[in-house]
């Protein structure tokens, strides 16, 4: 396989559905793509104006401050007390280091990249272009001998599904019997709402309890695109296998992969601020208690969605169908059929809309159910 394997972009099929959401005399409510639609937060964009006088070409491995705010960071949030700088390594966003990382970790043909069954599209277009191939499977037993890279994503993307430690636990010991490399994408760990992850901190795959002593092999991508609203500005980061690590940074120095200076200063800023992330996660809250409910109410089942940025709804028919009922609704949502072979019949509502929008949407499905 090569990049002439790739298909069209996906969501360029939702246009029809979007040019009928339009047609509403209310107008769309645009529940697709998970694109931040909230202010960057004043303290973060103080600190990239301040910063704005970057005649120097920036450094790949990150500023000093940066790397200090990372570790600072996975010890205070994601409960990962004894990272160094050599540990970690910002990135030009995540979906970035997502796409490229068979290929800087050097795979190709007759290599296995694993990931979820129900997966963000870009963990198998990432294995496609590198020549590899891609594998959806869920569960730790069934990854196969020839294994070179494992994606687990959790929180999920569509579904929400989050991985428990001792989830994590067994998925490490399954990687390294296989010599595989284990990214865990964690982009959404700030966004617990049910469960035990309504209370607790949703683990990363750092976490000593799953690492058994040793980060060897291990890897945790974050990104501060939804918890900062900093999708514009590409800043995301990984962390984990100082070896790894190293070798990545070795290979994206040659390719110039270097996340821009203003971008890197910011970055520190937002890692250090806690107040602008719990005020962030109360406007998805809003939304999503907006939304549960006249979802239930229109008849779908909402499937996972325990945390993370999306809810995972059904009403147990082909998704393209359920497509169009929310179009006429005036209501654009993402098709399951984008995210692998096994949610077809599965729609994913995003929580990044206006509230006037959430509202309208809401009421509407409220409405329809009458």
């Amino acid at each position: 396989m090569s990049v002439r394997d790739l298909a069209n972009y996906p969501w360029d099929a939702v246009e029809p559905y979007r040019e009928r959401a339009a047609a509403h005399p209310d107008g769309i409510a645009d529940l697709s793509i998970g694109s931040p639609v909230d202010p960057t937060p004043e303290v973060i964009r103080a600190a990239l104006a301040e910063a704005t006088d970057a005649h120097a070409y920036p450094q790949t491995v990150g500023t000093p401050a940066l790397r200090e705010a990372i570790v600072d960071w996975y010890a205070r949030r994601r409960g990962v007390p004894d990272l160094a700088v050599a540990n970690v390594l910002p990135t030009i966003g995540s979906k970035e280091l997502v796409a490229l990382l068979p290929t800087l970790l050097g795979l190709g043909e007759g290599d296995i990249v694993v990931h979820p069954r129900i997966a963000y599209p870009t963990y198998a277009v990432g294995a496609t272009v590198a020549g590899a191939t891609p594998l959806a499977l869920d569960d730790p037993a069934d990854w196969p001998d020839g294994t070179r890279l494992i994606w687990i994503n959790s929180p999920g993307n569509p579904d929400g599904r989050t991985w428990s430690v001792d989830e994590l636990s067994a998925a490490v010991r399954r990687a390294r019997e296989l010599g595989a490399v284990l990214a865990s994408d964690e982009c959404y760990a700030e966004l617990g709402w049910e469960g035990p992850w309504a209370t607790e901190r949703i683990p990363s795959v750092l976490d000593p309890r799953v690492t058994g002593g040793t980060r060897s092999g291990l890897l945790s991508v974050y990104s501060l695109s939804k918890q900062s609203n900093l999708a514009g500005y590409r800043a995301a980061l990984v962390a984990g296998c100082a070896r790894v690590v190293g070798e990545l940074l070795t290979a994206r120095k040659h390719l110039g992969l270097m996340p821009p200076a203003p971008v890197q200063h910011a970055m520190a800023v937002a890692l250090r601020d806690e107040a602008h992330v719990a005020a962030q996660k109360e406007l998805y809250r809003r939304r999503r208690e907006l939304l549960v409910p006249a979802l239930k109410a229109a008849g779908f089942r909402i499937d996972g969605s325990e945390a993370g940025l999306y809810l995972w709804i059904t009403e147990g028919r082909d998704a393209w169908e359920s497509m169009a009922r929310l179009a006429d609704l005036g209501i654009l949502a993402g098709p399951g059929h984008f995210y692998g072979d096994h949610s077809a019949d599965h729609i994913r509502v995003s929580l990044t809309a206006p509230l006037e929008r959430v509202e309208a949407a809401a009421a509407r499905l409220a409405a329809s159910a009458h």
